[in-house]
């Protein structure tokens, strides 16, 4: 194809699959945790990713661009930073994708399972 021209496949929705990074104990002696969920495989490329905190409400943390794979499926992430005493206080956090009429993806980490 020539410059700028995009070829587009259609998969149909593909949800895709979450996982959340931990934050490392040193991090959390340091006064904040930075948390990552990670997003793969998923189309098209318009999932949007945000988190909860325990039962509250949402919160949205910065989205990466997405990053097409050779076989058209998406791929993105999104951090949060907290003060650690919030993410302990929390219980859990969930990362959760969203896309238009779908139901969510959501996974979710409990806090108490972490090293402190």
């Amino acid at each position: 194809f020539g410059g700028g021209t995009k070829l587009i496949i259609n998969l149909g929705v593909v949800r895709p699959s979450l996982t959340i990074l931990l934050p490392s104990s040193e991090q959390q002696d340091q006064g904040n945790v930075v948390l990552v969920c990670l997003a793969n495989r998923g189309f098209p490329g318009d999932w949007k990713l945000g988190w909860r905190l325990g039962a509250g409400g949402a919160l949205q943390g910065n989205q990466s661009p997405e990053v097409v794979e050779k076989d058209g499926h998406y791929s993105w992430s999104n951090s949060l930073t907290l003060p650690t005493d919030q993410w302990r206080k929390a219980g859990s956090v969930t990362c959760e994708a969203t896309l238009k009429d779908q139901s969510p993806v959501t996974q979710t980490l409990e806090t108490q399972n972490c090293s402190q």
